[in-house]
C-alpha cells in the first residue's frame, strides 16, 4: 500500500466540527485510546498492534509527522488506528463525543518554556476541562515531559481541580510506565542524560 492509499486507509478526512462516530469510523463498538502529537509514530504503532480489541484515534497538526507516521503503519497489524490532522484546542470538544475516550496519551509536548509563551501550552484548566468531558467514568491521562518546569506546571494544574486524581504521590515519577513504548525523542533526550518525568491522572467522579 503507497502513503496515497494509506492517507485514503488512515487519515480522515475532518475539517468540520461534526462529531465522530467512532463505531462507524471503526465499525465496531471497541474502547477508544487518543494520543495527541505523535512525533514519529512509535507508540501509536506498537502499541495498536498490540491492543488489537482497542481502537486508537491520532490527532497531529504537522502534516510532515502525519507522513511519517502513516509510512509506519501496517493495514495488516494496525486497522485499529486513525489519524486526523488538526491542531487541539477547545474545538475538539465538537468533535469528540462526551465519555468516549479510555486513555489520553500526551508524550513531550511543546513546553514553550519562555513565561511569555506559557499560554500556548497545552495543558491549560480549558483544555482539562475538556479532557474531563470525553473521558469515559475512570479514564486516564498519561503524560511524559523532559522539562521540569512543565512537568511543575501539569502536576500543579490537575492537583488544584477536584475532577482529577494522580497516581504517583509526589505528582510524577521517574520510573516509566508499565508496558512503557519509549518514543523517537525520549530515547534522545536519554542519551543526552535528561530526565524523564511520567505522570498519570485518572477522571474522578464528583
Amino acid at each position: 500500500m503507497n502513503l496515497e492509499e494509506k492517507k485514503a486507509y488512515f487519515l480522515l478526512d475532518w475539517k468540520t466540527d461534526e462529531q465522530i462516530s467512532f463505531e462507524s469510523v471503526f465499525g465496531n463498538s471497541n474502547l477508544v485510546d487518543l494520543e495527541i502529537g505523535g512525533g514519529r509514530g512509535e507508540f501509536l504503532v506498537q502499541r495498536s498492534a498490540s491492543l488489537t480489541d482497542t481502537n486508537f484515534l491520532e490527532i497531529e497538526v504537522k502534516g510532515k509527522r502525519i507522513k511519517t507516521i502513516l509510512r509506519k503503519l501496517d493495514p495488516v497489524h494496525n486497522t485499529n488506528v486513525r489519524l486526523i490532522r488538526r491542531f487541539v484546542d477547545e474545538s475538539i470538544r465538537k468533535i469528540l463525543p462526551a465519555a468516549s475516550i479510555r486513555r489520553i496519551y500526551i508524550f513531550h509536548p511543546d513546553p514553550w518554556p519562555k513565561r511569555k509563551h506559557h499560554k500556548k501550552r497545552l495543558f491549560q484548566n480549558r483544555i482539562l476541562d475538556i479532557f474531563k468531558e470525553i473521558l469515559v467514568p475512570g479514564g486516564e491521562i498519561l503524560v511524559s515531559t523532559d522539562h521540569p518546569g512543565y512537568a511543575d506546571w501539569i502536576v500543579d494544574l490537575f492537583q488544584k481541580r477536584k475532577d482529577f486524581q494522580g497516581l504517583y504521590p509526589d505528582g510524577y515519577s521517574t520510573i516509566p510506565f508499565t508496558d512503557h513504548i519509549p518514543t523517537y525523542f525520549e530515547c534522545k533526550k536519554r542519551d543526552e542524560q535528561e530526565k524523564i518525568f511520567y505522570m498519570i491522572f485518572r477522571k474522578v467522579e464528583l
